[in-house]
Formats: C-alpha cells, sequence, structure tokens
C-alpha cells in the first residue's frame, strides 16, 4: 500500500483548495485502490473563539496591519486560485472561529471510514455557507447528511471525545516541524506542503509508486 498523511484545518481555505487537487490527481492514479489516505488535524489558532468576534476581512486586516481594502483583495486572490479547482468562497458570509470541536467530530467521522467526505462537507459549510463550526447544532446538521446520527454527532461536538487522538495529530505534526498546513507526508518519505497544483500531485504519486515498488522488489 501507498501511504498518504495529511495534515489540514477546515478553516484553511488552501487545505480546501489543496484537497481538492489531491483528490483530482488521485482520481485518476492508475494505483488509486492500493493508496491509503489518513487525515490528521491541524489547528491555525487554537485560540481562537467559539463565537465569530466578526468577519474574516476585518480579522486579517488586524492581523496582518494591512487596510480593510487590502484584506478584501487578500481574500479575493484566494477566491480566484479556489475557482481554478471549481471552488467557490464566500468570504463575505464567513465566521471565523475554533475548529477544535470540528476535528473531534472528524476524529469520529474516521471510525466510520468517513473522515475526507466529512471533511468536505465541513470545507463546503465554513466557506460557502458562513457555517459557525464551534456549534455544536451546526455540526451535526452539517455532518448527519452523511448518514451518520445527528444526535451522536452532537454529543461528540459539544463534549471532549476524540480530543486525544487530536492532541496526538498536533503533537506528531510539532515532531515533525510542520509549521502550516496543507502538508502532505507521502509513505513517510518525502513531503508536499501548501495548496500545489494537480500536476504536483501527480508526479508526486508517481514517484512514491515508484519507492514503493522498488521497496517490493529488494525485498523479494
Amino acid at each position: 500500500m501507498l501511504e498518504i498523511d495529511i495534515w489540514s484545518d477546515v478553516a484553511c481555505p488552501f487545505c480546501y483548495i489543496g484537497k481538492r487537487s489531491f483528490e483530482g490527481a488521485l482520481a485518476t492514479f492508475e494505483h488509486a485502490d492500493e493508496v491509503e489516505v489518513r487525515w490528521h488535524s491541524f489547528e491555525l489558532d487554537p485560540d481562537a473563539p467559539t463565537t465569530p468576534p466578526g468577519g474574516i476581512h476585518e480579522l486579517l486586516a488586524a492581523k496582518y496591519g494591512v487596510s480593510l481594502e487590502q484584506a478584501i483583495a487578500m481574500n479575493e486572490r484566494v477566491s480566484a486560485m479556489g475557482a481554478t479547482v471549481g471552488l467557490t468562497f464566500d468570504f463575505a458570509a464567513l465566521k471565523p472561529t475554533n475548529t477544535f470541536a470540528a476535528h473531534r467530530v472528524l476524529r469520529y467521522a474516521a471510525t466510520e471510514d468517513l473522515e475526507a467526505a466529512a471533511a468536505e462537507e465541513l470545507f463546503a459549510a465554513y466557506f460557502t455557507r458562513g457555517a459557525n463550526l464551534a456549534d455544536p447544532d451546526v455540526l451535526a446538521d452539517t455532518i448527519a447528511v452523511l448518514g451518520l446520527g445527528r444526535a451522536r454527532v452532537r454529543e461528540v461536538a459539544a463534549g471532549g471525545e476524540f480530543a486525544d487522538e487530536v492532541r496526538a495529530d498536533e503533537a506528531r505534526a510539532r515532531q515533525l516541524g510542520i509549521g502550516g498546513v496543507p502538508y502532505f507526508l507521502v509513505q513517510s518519505r518525502y513531503a508536499v506542503s501548501g495548496a500545489q497544483p494537480r500536476e504536483t500531485f501527480e508526479k508526486a504519486l508517481a514517484k512514491a509508486w515508484d519507492l514503493v515498488t522498488a521497496d517490493a522488489t529488494a525485498a523479494s
């Protein structure tokens, strides 16, 4: 099996773009059935409040010391980048918030082999519908479409389950020196970081498969 570990945050637009590019490359990879993808938690802002204090434009302006117009232009560039992979961002509606509960819900979804699908739903809710991903009811409604029980998802979101799994992911990220996401670790040997184009992931998959087959040949 070809193993790929991915660290991301559902509040990261580049993670959404990178996910879409990676999945596009994987869809046409001839050995896709022999690829195991494992998703890992990463919080860009662990101290973010659970109640959105304002819009993303204002937050970026304050964070980087730029004007509101400059912050809007920054987000417009991200929107244009997302459009190249078929994504539409609504930054005006976006509610920046803490994502710890969302990550715990993703770890729960992983127990049902639905983590990638759950991540897609959370990305879409956050970036296109202005969902507050710190709200247990919003998380339950968003994930319930996958067939997971709404009450159970809300229970996870409102409680403390899967916190250890999230913290373990983040601890491993620190051990690996991961300072930003998305981060793709291929076969535990080399990394692809950032929202790279589909072609980059296609080359990475081909290179990794060559490594796997070379290892198998050497072992036989």
